[in-house]
């Protein structure tokens, strides 16, 4: 690699992911007509909120941390997001996070405004004492904002559903009764929904199984890999290897394993538990998380964090679907040039839906203190997320363009609507 790639490279990896989001917004209001007026109000948040958190460490030390909620837009219903705590947390990547949201909420068409929030820290050099003390302190600094009527924080990246019940318990605690719904991806026994733990990486199963009916490709046997073996990645690995699917490739932050003619999933999950990483598995051989992108396979999973699809290894992806279990994993460069090659790229608003749709239901069961039977949920899934991806192509066909833009052609019009028929106050 020549010096002027590399240096290229690390100018896309540095890249402002709020930027990015708003350029994404900026293409889709060219193609849908969007009044100016309507384009500038979505192209900021509607609020943003920066608190201080100090927490007592376990050595008696206090520590201040930094931590933010934003909520984007709200004109279809309560703000919805998660919340990650991560030392690589900034607040435009929370700003990103939340107009992504809302687009999300909108697509499937969920009465949910866009959300998200974040704590600038490292939660796995942390105890567990010290993570309920930062979660508890976050929450109360937050907790002006944040309701089942106004918005609704979510799990995200090493957040957990023990933190869920722990920022449930404070704010109900702050209330004199049990509020089950000011959060979801709770545990079970505090009001959560079955289904939950694994709606993100369902609804991406669903979402592949629609582009691959769609593209009249054979499902039985299809080579897949799955960059980031989390939560996402992993429950993705599982489902999709029992619906038929050959998971060839899978990795973690640490590195790696392949094998063309499949790995053994139940076998490599039991490894990552054991040892917490995918690396060192003995049914494959080592690979990196470069390589697992740009592997051999007809379906492409990244399950990581944002960015990792570039201009420069975008033309060396061999997949025919590239499915965005995580959020905002290709930049724009890359979404063109895959486009040009003929790679289908189910978006992020798509094809991680899943998780919001499910907390959509555990809201609202929540609320009518009424739950259901995990094979209900998973239908009313399959046909939020099914219907989703059809209006999607569609929109998609009828432009000549992506299957991002399409999608965001559904959302943003959806939210644009809202936001006209309310109008301004006062």
């Amino acid at each position: 690699m020549t010096t002027a790639s590399i240096d290229r490279s690390a100018l896309q990896a540095r890249r402002n992911v709020w930027e990015m989001a708003q350029e994404q917004l900026d293409d889709v209001a060219k193609l849908i007509g969007l009044s100016e007026g309507i384009h500038l109000y979505l192209r900021q948040p509607k609020r943003v909120l920066e608190v201080s958190v100090p927490v007592r460490m376990d050595d008696g030390r206090i520590r201040i941390f930094t931590g933010y909620r934003v909520q984007h837009n709200m004109s279809r219903g309560p703000a919805k997001g998660g919340i990650r705590f991560h030392p690589d947390v900034t607040l435009d990547e929370v700003k990103a996070l939340a107009m992504w949201m809302t687009w999300k909420c909108a697509l499937v068409n969920i009465p949910f405004g866009g959300a998200k929030g974040g704590v600038i820290c490292d939660p796995k050099a942390m105890s567990p004492q010290e993570l309920e003390h930062l979660t508890r302190r976050f929450t109360s600094e937050i907790s002006i904002i944040i309701g089942p009527e106004k918005d609704i924080p979510a799990p995200d990246v090493y957040t957990t559903p023990q933190i869920m019940a722990w920022i449930m318990d404070t704010f109900s605690m702050q209330k004199g009764y049990s509020i089950p719904g000011v959060v979801t991806g709770k545990p079970l026994a505090i009001g959560g929904s079955l289904g939950r733990d694994k709606a993100t990486a369902r609804g991406c199963l669903y979402v592949v199984d629609e582009a691959m009916k769609t593209l009249q490709l054979q499902v039985e046997g299809a080579r897949v890999a799955i960059q980031g073996f989390g939560n996402a990645g992993m429950h993705a690995a599982t489902l999709m290897a029992e619906r038929g699917y050959r998971i060839v490739a899978a990795s973690d932050s640490r590195g790696g394993v392949a094998n063309q003619k499949g790995l053994d999933v139940r076998g490599l999950v039991a490894h990552k538990s054991e040892t917490g990483s995918v690396v060192g598995f003995g049914g494959g051989e080592p690979m990196s998380n470069k390589d697992v992108l740009e592997c051999d396979c007809d379906v492409l999973v990244p399950a990581a964090l944002e960015k990792v699809i570039t201009q420069e290894n975008a033309s060396k992806i061999r997949a025919k679907i590239v499915a965005e279990a995580a959020n905002g994993p290709t930049l724009p460069e890359a979404d063109r040039i895959l486009h040009e090659r003929g790679v289908m790229v189910l978006p992020d608003i798509l094809a991680n839906a899943g998780g919001v749709t499910v907390s959509y239901f555990e809201w609202v069961q929540d609320l009518q203190e009424n739950f259901w039977e995990e094979d209900e949920i998973n239908e009313r899934l399959k046909r939020k997320i099914t219907r989703a991806f059809r209006e999607a192509y569609d929109q998609a066909k009828r432009h000549g363009v992506d299957m991002r833009t399409g999608a965001y052609a559904v959302a943003v019009d959806r939210v644009a609507e809202a936001t006209k028929l309310r109008g301004l106050y006062p």
